[in-house]
């Protein structure tokens, strides 16, 4: 549809300049036929050119709204102010350019202004440095401090040169003329240009659009973009009042709308209708080197990986600027994500959006900035979720550690999502920044434990075996996540409930995935309220003497810890093998239990004895074939341990559960789930859910 339009739109615009051809070519002849008749050319260009004012005001009024009217939209206006058509065309087109030469002359000026105030600045400091002084005895200043500073800023002058210069032949060589130096923002005329031009669908294709563009051109724009949104979240992270404001709890920020549209609203907008604002800022120390957190977030399948709690998925659809080597400075690329909360109530967020990189002057600090493309082509966007200038600040700290602020602003459509998740969401707690600090720093924390862990003597294979299972451990859990989410791949039927406790069904046909067992899936999943604190939950069910509890599978048997690795700072995080006591098949299963201070998970699946061996001996731990089942434990709001999470000991806040199994039907791919097995599941998800609450609701609740 959208290639349809874009292609009708080529034509419109071949047409009138047909026609605009045509006409003055007309004209051309006209003048020479009647050359003898200078009156009648008078009185015709008077016919032509002159324009009542009010003609002008409807016009001005007209193009202020909309500079480019189609063939319909200037019959209208012709009809209503008594005017050609093609009048009415020429006008809108003489108004075009006269807009872009009056921009072009503002920008001129505005670089000569900068110009002469770089010169003088430079004067300043040419001045300063020849009658600088010695601080403690008043002489002139040595010659070779005096030159180690001119050296000092010959060489920032030469590193900023050769970026001018970078920048500027890759403008030259996309748009065909330098690329004018500024420290302002992206101009209007360049945005509006991006607004009318760039489509998110256009991503990946070849060098011409339907529409003839040149999509070279775009990445001008992107890169202009780019630069602004690193911009202003670096002005972001270090401002504080009157811009972030304390929340009624002083547990968190919130951004004062207000002024941040004083502030920024020049490139990117105002707010759009009909969406609502969330945002939030974050700083952590997390056991990572800046160099090592950037892998992680340009990297789009590590990020993805390491944020399975919020990424249901990503991709990245065109590299503009790639790394060189093993630095990631201006890197940018165009990314689409799908962002959730590990529930079917609750559903996804889709975003296209630009992810750069910039190091700092000193060389320790990072940006990772984050802008929204869809939209920007039009007033409606593409998409459910705007990514406003998000992302982080990095700065690398001694010893291997940095200091992570975050920054989340995105506008998303108000609805959608059900009742009992909106208090998550309104904190922040389920897509803002402390969600992603969170898992950023469990995830430091990982890598820490698994960095210092020791070999027994003379076991070669241990330290690979142990980090094996913790690779599968990993893996079961991001596999759980996407399975659990409302993602536009999963396909949920409600079976049954009372509204808010709904049981949801999906199948799914895997042919070719190695990652899971092949046949048919059935996934069960239910989402509810508990008046249970989230750690209570969370150490109820890691516990494998009161699995015996909740587990219908285990038939009220005890189970033995085969194996127990700890898999992070939090008390609770672990990765474990158990075995059944008791049963002739002695069934094992593989546990992750994981928790940060936003959400906790216990995932586990069966596994047979052979595969762990063979893991444990160093083998690869994604010949595995996994189809995990658990439970995702949020809190229901901000007083949910007071905004401070899972691992906080608060004893008021309640907890939303999430429960999934996820059962192999049939080993055939191409069977069709019956009805029996549908009415087996349901049960079985039904009959946990009430033992869950008989054992931790108190009789009189």
């Amino acid at each position: 549809m959208v290639e349809r339009q874009s292609f009708d739109m080529m034509n419109s615009n071949m047409s009138e300049e047909d026609d605009v051809r045509r006409t003055r070519g007309e004209e051309i002849n006209s003048d020479s036929s009647n050359s003898n008749s200078i009156e009648d050319q008078r009185q015709k260009r008077k016919r032509y050119h002159r324009h009542t004012p009010r003609q002008i005001l409807e016009m001005e009024a007209f193009f202020k709204e909309c500079p480019h009217p189609d063939d319909r939209q200037r019959k209208e206006l012709s009809s209503e102010l008594g005017m050609e058509p093609l009048q009415v065309k020429f006008w809108f087109q003489n108004k075009r350019t006269q807009m872009k030469t009056q921009h072009e002359h503002q920008e001129n000026t505005q670089l000569r202004t900068e110009n002469e105030k770089l010169r003088a600045e430079n004067m300043r400091y040419r001045e300063a440095l020849s009658n600088a002084s010695c601080p403690t005895c008043g002489g002139p200043t040595p010659l070779s401090e005096t030159s180690f500073h001119q050296h000092q800023l010959r060489m920032e002058n030469a590193r900023l040169r050769e970026e001018i210069d970078h920048i500027s032949a890759i403008a030259t060589n996309y748009v065909g003329k330098p690329f004018a130096n500024s420290t302002e923002a992206p101009s209007s005329s360049t945005l509006a240009s991006f607004k009318r031009t760039y489509r998110p669908t256009d991503l990946g294709r070849p060098v011409m659009d339907n529409a003839g563009w040149d999509i070279d051109g775009y990445r001008v724009m992107a890169i202009e973009l780019a630069v602004a949104a690193t911009e202003e979240v670096i002005r972001i992270a270090q401002v504080g009042e009157p811009l972030w404001v304390p929340s009624m709890d002083r547990n968190a920020t919130l951004l004062n709308e207000d002024e941040y549209l004083r502030s920024f609203s020049r490139v990117f907008g105002l707010k759009l209708d009909g969406f609502k604002c969330e945002a939030s800022r974050e700083s952590v120390v997390v056991a990572m080197s800046a160099p090592n957190v950037i892998e992680i977030l340009m990297d789009v399948e590590k990020w993805s990986h390491v944020f399975s709690g919020v990424v249901s998925r990503a991709k990245n659809m065109q590299v503009i600027s790639s790394r060189v080597g093993e630095n990631y400075n201006e890197a940018l690329q165009v990314m689409n994500a799908e962002f959730h909360v590990p529930s079917p109530l609750v559903p996804t967020r889709e975003s296209y959006f630009l992810r750069y990189c910039k190091q700092q002057l000193g060389g320790d600090t990072w940006t990772v900035a984050d802008v929204s493309l869809d939209g920007l082509h039009s007033a409606t966007p593409l998409v459910a979720c705007r990514r406003r200038p998000s992302g982080c600040v990095i700065q690398d700290m001694p010893n291997g550690y940095s200091k992570v602020t975050w920054m989340e602003h995105v506008e998303v459509e108000d609805g959608g999502v059900h009742n009992i998740y909106k208090p998550l969401i309104t904190a922040g707690l389920a897509f803002g920044a402390k969600r992603w600090v969170a898992i950023l720093d469990a995830h430091s924390h990982r890598l820490q434990k698994v960095a210092a862990a020791k070999a027994p003597p003379r076991d070669l294979t241990y330290l690979e075996g142990r980090n094996s299972i913790l690779q599968l451990g990993e893996r079961m859990v991001t596999r759980f996540c996407s399975g659990v989410n409302a993602s536009s791949g999963n396909s949920w039927t409600t079976l049954s409930g009372n509204g808010s406790e709904n049981v949801r069904v999906m199948t799914r046909n895997n042919m070719d995935d190695f990652s899971m067992p092949f046949g048919l899936h059935l996934t069960i999943a239910i989402s509810f309220w508990l008046p249970i604190p989230p750690k209570k939950v969370f150490d109820f069910l890691r516990d494998p003497h009161t699995r015996k509890a909740w587990d219908m599978l285990s038939n009220g048997g005890d189970v033995e810890e085969m194996l127990h690795i700890v898999s992070g700072k939090e008390v609770g995080n672990s990765v474990a093998i158990y075995q059944a006591k008791s049963g002739t098949s002695r069934q094992t299963t593989l546990v992750e239990s994981r928790t940060d201070p936003t959400a906790s998970y216990v995932v586990y699946t069966p596994v047979d004895m052979v595969s762990v061996n063979a893991v444990l001996g160093g083998g690869d731990p994604n010949s595995v074939p996994l189809l995990p089942s658990g439970f995702a434990i949020l809190p229901d709001g901000p007083t949910g341990g007071q905004g401070r999470g899972l691992a906080a000991e608060a004893d008021s806040g309640g907890s939303l559960l999430t429960v999934a199994l996820q059962v192999l039907v049939d080993p055939n791919p191409n069977a069709k789930v019956s009805l029996g097995s549908i009415t087996v599941a349901n049960n079985l998800i039904s009959c946990t859910v009430d033992k869950i609450k008989t054992a931790l609701i108190p009789k009189s609740s």
